[in-house]
């Protein structure tokens, strides 16, 4: 597992939780929820508090790319923790164009005097695709390509962390025809520990999570994505509040008919559930008051590579290739099977029932 290096004239984030008046009660209610969030039994609360305890406040330099700000935008409504408890106590956000005071000529000497003087030891947040066709020129900012300025800034960087799924896969951006050549960060950076945190946006919670959890333990355990197991372990389906009525071969046919009045499964309105990595039914979003699916709508399927190039969002996952790799959606397929033939045999047995009973 790889751990971030720390300067020892940083004060820990023991230290700046201190100075702040954060109290241990406080401090231990935070880890607590932090372990929650991660899914990591009680008995870790004690360890990860200690760790984060002594972890030194980061460096942490914020990159825009290809991007809209839906990232940040997201990043700044995470509840627990929230971005000031974020910015203010566990890390030093040394360079954000949209978040910092300074514009222009100031902001750039920022982001240089935080590279020099954290050579080595900052984490980078990329956001955005960045474009690789006709050498970049595409997408450029004082003058310089955003391909060369990822390579400058990631050559000093301890550890990357892609927001979004432009970031982490190109997005929107590298969708067919992708004329400007848009890819994710680990398709151009091959020798730093990297961490997608994918999603259009991803939920903020997810984000903060991430960053906190590595100050704590290093870099989490990762998919074949790089995406963290704690968060992306499991499919928007596995977790679904209207995974019984799936079960049960009980489908919406439109938004407004009865199925979808009573809260039935969305597969055959196009929900990607099935083939969706992410904790959006678990965490949720604004604090946890809701997600897609509560609110009628289905899953679209952003964490997941390629997923502006899978066709429509209303088609079934079963009528288009999961991924632009040419990955099946066998399974999904196999699985609406057996949740038909599950429903079927549920209203055998029922029908049956009530013959014997008449």
């Amino acid at each position: 597992m790889s751990k971030l290096k720390q300067r020892k004239d940083r004060p820990t984030i023991g230290q700046v939780m201190d100075e702040a008046g954060v109290g241990r009660r406080q401090f231990m209610k935070y880890c607590a929820g932090m372990t929650a969030l991660m899914a990591m039994p009680p008995m870790a609360t004690t360890a990860f508090a200690r760790q984060l305890r002594a972890a030194r406040r980061p460096t942490v330099i914020y990159v825009p790319y290809q991007e809209c700000t839906g990232c940040l935008e997201s990043l700044t409504r995470s509840f627990a923790p929230s971005l000031e408890s974020l910015i203010f106590d566990t890390i030093s956000l040394d360079y954000n164009h949209t978040l910092q005071a300074a514009a222009g000529t100031a902001a750039m000497e920022a982001k240089y005097q935080a590279i020099q003087e954290n050579y080595g030891e900052y984490i980078l947040i990329v956001d955005g695709a960045i474009s690789t066709a006709e050498n970049g020129i595409h997408g450029m900012a004082v003058g310089q390509t955003f391909l060369d300025q990822l390579k400058d800034v990631a050559e000093g960087a301890a550890a990357i962390v892609a927001v979004g799924v432009c970031a982490a896969y190109g997005g929107v951006a590298a969708a067919h025809p992708n004329p400007t050549g848009a890819v994710g960060v680990a398709d151009l950076i091959k020798d730093k520990p990297i961490i997608n945190v994918p999603g259009c946006p991803p939920i903020p919670e997810v984000m903060t999570g991430t960053l906190v959890s590595f100050l704590a333990s290093g870099v989490p355990e990762l998919d074949r994505h790089l995406r963290p197991k704690a968060f992306f372990g499991n499919t928007i389906h596995d977790r679904c509040y209207r995974r019984r009525f799936y079960d049960r071969g009980l489908f919406a046919k439109t938004f407004d008919d009865e199925g979808a009045r009573n809260g039935w499964c969305l597969y055959e309105l196009g929900c990607r559930g099935p083939t969706t990595y992410n904790a959006c039914a678990t965490i949720k979003w604004n604090g946890g008051a809701g997600w897609p699916i509560e609110s009628g709508h289905g899953c679209i399927g952003c964490s997941e590579p390629g997923f502006w190039d899978q066709g429509g969002f209303y088609e079934p996952v079963t009528a288009k290739l999961f991924s632009e790799r040419g990955q099946s959606v066998a399974a999904a397929a196999a699985g609406v099977a057996v949740g038909a033939a599950a429903g079927l045999a549920a209203k055998a047995r029922k029908k049956k029932l009530a013959s014997e009973t008449e």
